[in-house]
């Protein structure tokens, strides 16, 4: 399962440029989300992991188990450091992608996990280009397995941010990113949850 931020009105991401006050809830969330995220809380509670495998930790179930950095300046343009509006005073929104933890799951048998994001039905060219942050787009190997809230007490999940840099104006735009990787399910109609998202931007002038 996956989800997104801000989240405050449902599935839908609905603003107009030139008004702050219908996109300042979005970034005030994004804020508020992300604080957990700040580089320095970070380093003082998290290590710094080797990328690109997997964090086993040996040990006994109930011994408190190390967590992975994960910084909000990795998100880069979708930090809110450079840009304290993640782009929605641009008509340029970052939403963030957060993976359901699941306890001693390895994601991706080895490969790290991707996200694409696409026009889910109607016009594709009302999406012409997204960024995805950091590197491209991937969840590291270095968050999983995850060990439960009991002993991975200061476990950060990763995140994918996703920056919309080019949708069309004034339409509604479905849009469905979706999780890739080996042993991840994304294409059950029966679960629109199940290894992606469906949220709609609407961007006013």
């Amino acid at each position: 399962g996956v989800m997104i931020r801000p989240y405050l009105n449902g599935f839908t991401i609905a603003f107009n440029v030139s008004q702050p006050s219908t996109w300042q809830p979005y970034v005030d969330s994004m804020h508020h989300f992300l604080a957990a995220y700040d580089d320095k809380v970070q380093e003082e509670k998290n290590i710094e992991c080797v990328p690109g495998q997997y964090f086993i930790q040996g040990g006994s179930d109930s011994e408190e188990k190390k967590a992975c950095q994960f910084k909000r300046s990795l998100l880069q343009n979708c930090s809110g450091i450079q840009d304290p509006t993640f782009g929605y005073s641009r008509g340029q929104p970052c939403i963030l992608l957060k993976m359901n933890k699941i306890i001693g799951y390895r994601p991706g048998a080895g490969v790290p996990v991707s996200v694409e994001c696409k026009v889910q039905k109607g016009n594709e060219s009302h999406l012409r280009s997204v960024d995805f942050y950091p590197g491209n787009g991937t969840f590291d190997l270095m968050y999983y397995p995850y060990y439960g809230k009991f002993t991975h007490v200061n476990y950060t999940s990763p995140l994918v941010a996703m920056h919309f840099t080019d949708v069309q104006r004034n339409y509604l735009v479905p849009i469905q990113c979706s999780l890739n990787g080996k042993g991840i399910i994304n294409d059950l109609n029966s679960d629109r949850f199940l290894g992606r998202i469906i949220f709609t931007l609407s961007i006013g002038k």
